[in-house]
């Protein structure tokens, strides 16, 4: 089964120039004279660095001759003092070695902080860039895909300044200078002949890594599946549990390793062969300019020393040479990540602060929905012309089936999303014309599904407000009746949560939601079916809390039960994106609509549920009364089901 990428078309992707140029403000950072000194620096070391590099084959070559003289056809040990030349030529070669690796190592030092300071600033802004941008941007990607776009350019920004600054361009310098150094020393043949060699070297390095890249883009595309499968997977563990589906999340999982193997394998085979073909090039070319300077030993136009000075400076140059099928294929896969990720910055946000926009002025926090129509997809509207004002202070309900449009509400009033027709106003400000902070500062949610920060219980509190002090921490705990639980911990307000907040019940997860949100203090509040998901008896503990909570302030309350509303100055009932019916709950009952006939069906839902759980208890007591001191009791019998309601 094939997995669409994040991004399923091929455009051309930018060059390295195009790259480099994107990525110029940040390894040239301006206003930062120290980074750009480093800069300066490094590639000086770098030019220094080259020079010893190409000067040790000669202290090498010099020790040679001076060996060869000393020695001559003598038989026989040599005279200490004439060690005196060739011993001052061995320590000037390990100098030269020593100064090499030294200067290599400082210059790649200073250069660190360089690329890491660009690695940071791109990273910041990208993420940075990912919550600006729209929910349904968020809605069409999975996590765990779009952590690894950032995590993989983060890694490419770093490689591709590693990679050119600190090896490919020193490789081209030494090039170069062996290139002159053999013209000079001997004559343009071997220039020639290694020219030669290495053009051969690079084109079969291009066209084995060409075919390795697709491997390559193979098994990283695998690689991104079995993330978000592993992600998405542990992300819903209790569900997997729920159904019992370990073996099923356990066989799709190894389909996409099975991938990755399969690809995996494939690329270290793909680099046996480059690395074998790249041996054969340079052996021959080696070979050839060696057997050039053995034929000018033996005509009396070089020394000994000359022929261990070719051999020693194509060894060394062997050596970078060696990386460039792995060099070009690590800066194409960078390109790809950077582009990636310079995507993502290069897109706008769906919804976007107007040119000259104005922060939101609260007066009495009047809402008003005036003739909004909204749909996700065009081809299936959501709301159609709904109207409707929640006056300051207080309380409107909306209720319906599944589907009408309840949640919607909610999300274009927070500008989430933009309505189609229409617009929403707060005291007269279309809230499309205002700036995006400003409107959520205004306004508290209390979601149905809270999800909490892997933090602590006064971290996830806190967040309403991060200012606050501990005793406005601690009174929002209170109001929010979490207090007591939170002082019977061990570690009190230091009490981690756990992923999406797993260590706590629902209520207690409701009630840190709560806690936040009257720590934020806003003039609008937002209970998106809060208390839907509870127990009757923490259902009621929590909405005595919200009560409390909305008490003077706007709201606008989401509600599946309608046993939550029935205290709300205005119930609105939606039904398949328009108002059925509107009013307060005594009189939406005096009605006998919609309203009604959601109520009278909750209601004997609830009696139902009541029922059964009277019959329990009392066939559980009953059981009890009639056993034996130390007598085990079967099983219980279950009270039949009750009939379902329609």
């Amino acid at each position: 089964m094939s997995t669409t990428p994040i991004h399923p078309a091929e455009p051309e992707r930018p060059g390295l120039v195009a790259t480099y140029r994107r990525l110029w403000p940040y390894l040239w950072p301006h206003g930062r004279p120290d980074l750009q000194r480093r800069v300066f620096t490094a590639f000086g070391l770098l030019l220094v660095a080259k020079v010893v590099t190409l000067a040790m084959p000669f202290t090498f070559k010099w020790a040679t001759d001076a060996l060869v003289a000393v020695v001559g056809g003598k038989e026989g040990a040599v005279p200490t003092g004439i060690w005196a030349a060739p011993a001052l030529m061995i320590l000037l070669y390990g100098a030269a070695r020593i100064a090499m690796a030294l200067l290599t190592q400082v210059r790649d030092g200073l250069f660190a902080k360089v690329a890491m300071h660009a690695v940071r600033r791109l990273a910041l802004q990208t993420f940075t860039h990912m919550h600006r941008l729209s929910l349904r941007f968020h809605l069409e990607r999975k996590t765990g895909g779009l952590t690894r776009v950032l995590e993989r350019g983060r890694n490419g920004i770093e490689e591709l300044s590693r990679l050119m600054v600190l090896t490919l361009v020193p490789t081209i310098v030494e090039f170069l200078l062996v290139l002159g150094t053999l013209a000079y020393e001997f004559d343009l043949t071997y220039s020639v002949v290694v020219l030669v060699m290495v053009a051969a070297y690079l084109g079969y390095t291009y066209k084995a890594t060409e075919w390795r890249i697709a491997i390559r883009k193979r098994m990283n595309d695998s690689d991104t599946e079995a993330n978000t499968k592993a992600v998405d997977s542990l992300l819903n563990y209790e569900t997997v549990k729920y159904f019992g589906a370990e073996g099923r999340e356990t066989a799709r999982y190894d389909q996409s390793m099975a991938r990755y193997e399969k690809a995996s394998t494939q690329t270290y085979v793909s680099l046996a062969v480059l690395n074998a073909g790249q041996a054969v090039i340079f052996t021959i070319g080696m070979s050839v300019v060696m057997w050039l300077a053995a034929r000018d030993i033996m005509a009396g136009r070089a020394t000994i020393g000359g022929f261990v000075l070719v051999n020693t400076m194509l060894v060394q140059l062997s050596m970078p040479l060696n990386f460039m099928g792995m060099i070009y294929r690590e800066i194409k896969q960078a390109l790809i990540d950077i582009d990636d990720m310079f995507k993502i910055l290069h897109r706008n946000p769906e919804i976007a602060d107007r040119p000259g926009a104005a922060p939101l002025a609260i007066g009495e926090a009047v809402v008003r929905f005036e003739d909004v129509h909204f749909a996700y997809v065009p081809e299936r509207p959501i709301l159609r012309g709904i109207s409707f004002t929640v006056p300051a202070g207080r309380t409107v309900a909306i209720v319906g089936p599944s589907g009408a449009g309840k949640s919607t509400l909610s999300r274009l009033l927070f500008r989430f999303y933009e309505p189609q027709g229409g617009r929403i106003t707060i005291d007269g400000q279309d809230i499309a014309g205002v700036q995006q902070d400003s409107l959520r500062a205004a306004i508290g949610m209390v979601p149905q599904d809270t999800v909490l920060f892997n933090d602590t219980i006064g971290y996830n509190i806190r967040y309403g407000r991060w200012e606050a002090s501990e005793e406005e921490v601690r009174e929002a705990a209170r109001l929010a009746q979490i207090d007591r639980f939170i002082a019977a911990l061990p570690e009190g307000y230091d009490t981690p949560v756990g992923e999406r907040g797993l260590k706590l019940s629902g209520g207690e997860k409701q009630r840190v939601a709560i806690a936040r949100t009257i720590l934020k203090g806003p003039p609008i509040l937002v209970l998106d079916e809060a208390t839907s998901a509870l127990d009757s008896f923490t259902e009621r503990e929590i909405q005595d809390a919200l009560d409390r909570v909305s008490r003077g302030r706007t709201t606008l309350v989401i509600a599946h039960r309608l046993s939550t509303v029935v205290g709300a100055d205005e119930i609105i009932v939606l039904d398949q994106g328009r108002i059925a019916e509107r009013g307060t709950h005594l009189a939406l009952l005096a009605q006998g609509g919609v309203y009604a006939a959601m109520w009278n069906r909750q209601r004997e839902a609830d009696a139902a549920r009541e029922a059964l759980k009277r019959a329990e208890a009392q066939e559980g007591e009953s059981l009890r009364l009639n056993l034996e001191p130390g007598e085990i009791p079967g099983p219980i019998a279950k009270a039949p089901e009750p009939a379902s309601v329609s």
